[in-house]
């Protein structure tokens, strides 16, 4: 199982990111901002429904509600931390509340292409910018398959899909700035390596003990309900500037809800 939730690890971010950038570099070159948050949105909803009705109910029978709301916050208030920390690098703490209006600004990619002779630099703050929000999906999926291994594959494929829209995003500005197209995609697909280092860690959480497990999963569960409703449903509202965004948000509910039933 552990070799399995390892290849699972890489697939949902190595794969899934990279195929966000072959979509971008190959059939679309700018993919439209409405695309872009249609399918974000769709992920949020499955992320959501995934959360709420596969690995908060997995936690609160290993373990109960004391250790399942601990680990929600300690879930919540890392990804705050690594946000703040995103928005020091990339030079925008004063505006680590803006709402964005762009798939370029909501992935810290604002400053990206200007001058060819920035692309460096602005890859590499990219790269850490998603790199670090892959890495509570990777443990959600190290540490699910530790316990369960229909719900480490399902968290897998719901993490993959979250991630093509994610490597679309990134490689637009990559593509516009006169990146190769498959460098672009080899870039994307770098981004999701640290999902891998997740999916790692959260192995070894999982061996501990039934406590280490929930407390993870239940972690992992927060960063995704934050990342999920504080990020991407508000965003893609703005970006679409209607309500569509939330029609497919609950349809993705809908979907996620049949996935953990089945």
């Amino acid at each position: 199982m552990i070799i399995e939730m390892i290849l699972f690890s890489a697939v949902a971010g190595i794969c899934g990111m990279g195929l966000g950038g072959l979509i971008s570099a190959v059939l679309l070159k700018k993919p439209s901002a409405t695309m872009t948050c249609w399918l974000l949105s769709f992920a949020a909803g499955v992320m959501t429904s995934i959360v709420c009705f596969g690995l908060i109910p997995e936690t609160f029978e290993i373990a109960g509600v004391v250790i399942t709301l601990a680990g929600l916050l300690l879930g919540i208030v890392v990804i705050m931390v690594l946000n703040r920390i995103v928005d020091r690098i990339t030079e925008t703490r004063e505006e680590n509340l803006k709402v964005h209006h762009t798939p370029e600004e909501l992935y810290h990619g604002s400053q990206f292409i200007h001058e060819r002779t920035k692309m460096l630099r602005s890859g590499i703050l990219m790269l850490i910018a998603i790199g670090l929000h892959n890495v509570p999906e990777g443990i959600a999926i190290g540490a699910a398959g530790s316990h369960s291994f229909q719900l480490g594959a399902l968290l897998a494929i719901m993490i993959a899909l979250h991630n093509i829209p994610e490597g679309m995003a990134i490689a637009a500005p990559l593509l516009a700035g006169g990146v190769n197209r498959w460098r672009v995609v080899f870039l994307t697909a770098l981004c999701g390596a640290t999902t891998l280092i997740g999916g790692l860690i959260g192995i070894l959480i999982g061996s501990i003990s039934d406590t280490a497990v929930a407390l993870s999963l239940s972690a992992a569960g927060g960063a995704m309900l934050y990342i999920v409703f504080g990020e991407i449903i508000p965003q893609s509202i703005v970006m679409t500037k209607n309500r569509t965004a939330t029609i497919v948000t609950l349809f993705g509910i809908i979907v996620g809800l049949i996935a953990t039933q089945m």
